[in-house]
């Protein structure tokens, strides 16, 4: 009786394993894994993509997009200017029958948890889809990581010279009585981050003090969701995660719009970056590898040993 007792909890535990691997989240950890060494590791090696360069870059060109970032907007102007820039924006959305964001979000402010879920979304999934975005090109498809990475880094210098030349008041800060706000009791928008539960709030001091609060203009959120729809289409195998990466633009639209932090036309902007930051990109990615090719060849030439990627020629 003790033996079958102890085969059967084996078998249970051997079963477990046997379903966890079989699993969505299971299959994408071993191939996450696997990704990490082998052909995708030599094919790195040969593009000369180093993990500890794109960290520093990539970390590097953050720090200075935010540091440039809020040097400009609220820190160099007044709410004068950007309400002038936000009647411009819903002048032409009414010009266009499309002013639709106060009444979109009007339709869910009485669903507390439902605007909580959209906060935590809008303040969340923006760095994390993107960076996990990112790691799964390193990983598993290093033949088009620089090109979209290169693609990522124009679309949010891009988005810096939005907020310098267009400081934008968003929805959210309309009928708000602070040092950035409008104050204008009729306009139909609530700050879903201050009057609801959520990561942060932009209402927060040091918060203010520290972020530009017009940098709306192109919405970032929008165009890294549009960019992580891009980048990875066509590139995830299961049903389900297909779905998810073409609803994430869909969704991000939808959590600005509801939490008032942008216009929707500020993500139309924002997806306008990502396609003129990929036409960019393309020709400079395929000009740099190009460039090192020919540096590897006179190596070559010269008796030094090369990596085979010389011959390649760039990826595309």
């Amino acid at each position: 009786m003790t033996t079958e007792v102890v085969r059967s909890h084996g078998r249970r535990k051997h079963d477990r394993r046997q379903r966890w691997s079989q699993s969505p989240v299971g299959r994408w950890l071993r191939d996450l894994t696997e990704a990490g060494r082998g052909a995708q590791q030599e094919l790195r090696r040969e593009l000369g993509i180093r993990w500890w360069r794109e960290l520093l870059l990539i970390g590097l060109f953050y720090f200075g997009y935010n540091l440039v970032r809020n040097q400009f907007g609220s820190a160099a102007v007044g709410p004068v200017h950007a309400l002038n820039n936000a009647e411009i924006v819903i002048e032409l959305e009414r010009a266009l029958g499309l002013y639709i964001e106060s009444t979109v979000q009007g339709w869910f402010l009485g669903w507390d948890a439902f605007i909580s879920v959209w906060n935590v979304f809008y303040g969340l999934l923006h760095f994390s889809v993107t960076f996990f975005t990112m790691m799964w090109l390193y990983l598993k498809f290093p033949e088009v990581y620089q090109r979209w990475r290169t693609t990522g880094l124009i679309c949010t210098g891009l988005g810096l010279v939005g907020f310098a030349l267009f400081p934008l008041m968003p929805p959210r800060l309309l009928g708000d009585c602070g040092p950035y706000g409008a104050c204008l009791p009729d306009s139909g928008y609530v700050d879903t981050m201050v009057h609801y539960e959520g990561l942060w709030s932009f209402d927060s001091g040091t918060f203010q003090s520290l972020s530009n609060q017009y940098a709306a203009m192109p919405s970032i959120h929008f165009a890294w969701a549009f960019w992580c729809f891009l980048a990875l289409r066509g590139r995830v195998r299961s049903g389900w995660g297909r779905m998810l990466v073409y609803l994430y633009p869909l969704l991000t639209l939808f959590a600005v719009v509801v939490t008032a932090n942008h216009y929707w036309i500020d993500a139309v902007a924002g997806a306008a970056c990502v396609l003129l930051a990929l036409a960019w990109a393309t020709p400079l990615v395929r000009w740099s590898q190009q460039r090192r090719n020919r540096r590897l060849q006179l190596r070559q030439r010269s008796g030094e040993p090369v990596p085979r990627t010389a011959q390649r020629g760039a990826p595309h």
